[in-house]
C-alpha cells in the first residue's frame, strides 16, 4: 500500500515532471505533456500529469480519477452537456466515457488509472 498525505498535494503543485512528449489524444495544434508516475502496478497507476492547452478526444478504456492542481478546461461526453473543470475539483471518469477535453490553459492533475 502506498500513503499519501495531504503534503504530498502541495508538494504535487511545483515537482519537477518528465517530459511525456506529445499529447496522443490532442486534435489540433500539438499538446506537450509532463509527469511523474508515483506508483504502477501493470495498467494502473497513480501520479502527476500536465498538459498544455488545446482540444483531444478521450475514450477511456480505464477508470480515472484527478484533482486538478492548476488550470481550467471543459470536458464534454459525446452527447451530453460541457462541465468546467478547474483547480480544486475531482472528476471520475469511468471506463467508456467518450467526450472532448478542451484545456483552455495548461492543467496540472493528480490522477490515479484503475
Amino acid at each position: 500500500m502506498t500513503i499519501i498525505d495531504t503534503a504530498f498535494l502541495a508538494q504535487a503543485a511545483d515537482a519537477e515532471l518528465e517530459d511525456w512528449g506529445p499529447l496522443a489524444e490532442a486534435t489540433g495544434d500539438p499538446m506537450a505533456t509532463h509527469g511523474l508516475e508515483i506508483w504502477v502496478d501493470g495498467d494502473r497507476s497513480a501520479g502527476i500529469w500536465q498538459c498544455t492547452a488545446g482540444p483531444s478526444y478521450w475514450v477511456q478504456d480505464e477508470n480515472e480519477v484527478i484533482y486538478v492542481l492548476s488550470g481550467r478546461m471543459t470536458v464534454t461526453p459525446d452527447g451530453g452537456e460541457p462541465k468546467e473543470i478547474k483547480a480544486g475539483d475531482v472528476a471520475v471518469f469511468p471506463v467508456g466515457w467518450k467526450g472532448t477535453w478542451e484545456l483552455h490553459e495548461t492543467v496540472r492533475k493528480v490522477y490515479s488509472i484503475f
